[in-house]
């Protein structure tokens, strides 16, 4: 059946930009600790950057979490049933996604994407290896509500959440995402979830600070992206990448660090950094198998099985809807 016609779900002005962007980026800068959200890396070049890091040997989820989807393919299938449609938060990549639907022989495949040239990509890809499985391509922003195609309304569903991306939220927003999904997929529906588990700092700070720089370019390119879109005059050469464990938190946070005092201008307004100041980009948070379990039952999932990687440790969690009470 292959690929129907792709829905999309982001909205953009009159020249091509994405309202959310533009003002998320004006809000992150305007801020005394500077930040623009994490999902603002990813358009078509800094989702092909994700791609190289996930290849790099320094980064570790995406080898455990493919190690993990092909040996326990079987088991998964088991736990998880024929026939139902998989949703994925985020464009599935060249080698998880397919040994997910080749295991577990799904009745559908609905990625969900921020980038949609990467996105459409990504879907034609799948639909050319899986010629007989509908595929139905959602450009949106999976951290706000999504409508789902018609065509899947009385499927089972099956989210997959991989790679941990949940470690890029706050707990607040993670909960708050999980709580959103549990109510989009529905009564009866599962989730496949990717968890990073807490480790040694060497070993976390070379994943998000490989010697080759991709994850530099990766970070950089947000940078360049403004400039790009808002007609930005950020001097991106005047920025470096930094990536450091935060033990309070239990997380690496990701900063554009400013080299030098500057001002540029954005969207037609002037901001000013001085040298040593930051911009927050990414949080990537890690969780014990306790944590996990109570970010999971707090966003409205009961975890039923979980597959664990020792070295370097990860986690696959399958959980399932729990169900609506209004008491305790």
């Amino acid at each position: 059946m292959g690929i129907v016609r792709q829905l999309r779900q982001i909205s953009a002005d009159d020249s091509g930009v994405d309202p959310a962007f533009r003002a998320d980026v004006h809000a992150g800068l305007s801020q005394r600790q500077k930040a623009i959200p994490a999902r603002w890396f990813y358009d078509a070049t800094g989702s092909a950057l994700f791609e190289d890091i996930t290849a790099l040997p320094e980064y570790y989820p995406t080898r455990s979490e493919t190690d993990l989807l092909t040996r326990h393919a079987a088991d998964m299938a088991a736990a998880i049933g024929p026939g139902r449609a998989v949703v994925e938060l985020g464009s599935g990549s060249s080698t998880k996604t397919p040994l997910l639907l080749q295991a577990i022989g799904p009745a559908a495949y609905v990625p969900v994407d921020i980038s949609g040239d990467f996105l459409r990509d990504s879907a034609t890809a799948l639909a050319a290896r899986f010629p007989g499985l509908p595929v139905y391509p959602v450009e949106a922003d999976f951290t706000h509500k999504v409508d789902l195609p018609r065509e899947i309304a009385a499927l089972p569903k099956l989210g997959f959440f991989p790679g941990s991306t949940i470690g890029n939220m706050v707990a607040r927003t993670a909960i708050d995402l999980l709580r959103g999904w549990r109510t989009t997929l529905g009564d009866g529906s599962l989730l496949l979830i990717g968890i990073d588990r807490i480790k040694d700092v060497a070993t976390l700070e070379r994943a998000y600070d490989d010697p080759a720089g991709v994850t530099a370019a990766f970070n950089i390119n947000l940078l360049e992206r403004i400039n790009r879109e808002l007609d930005g005059t950020i001097p991106v050469d005047n920025f470096m990448h930094r990536a450091s464990w935060n033990d309070v938190h239990a997380r690496i946070e990701m900063h554009l660090v400013a080299a030098c005092d500057m001002e540029f201008i954005v969207d037609g307004r002037t901001y000013a950094m001085a040298k040593g100041e930051t911009i927050h980009s990414e949080n990537s948070h890690k969780y014990g198998p306790r944590d996990a379990n109570l970010l999971l039952r707090a966003g409205g999932w009961t975890p039923v099985r979980t597959w664990d990687d020792i070295d370097p440790a990860f986690a696959l969690i399958l959980a399932e809807a729990t169900e609506f009470r209004s008491a305790p």
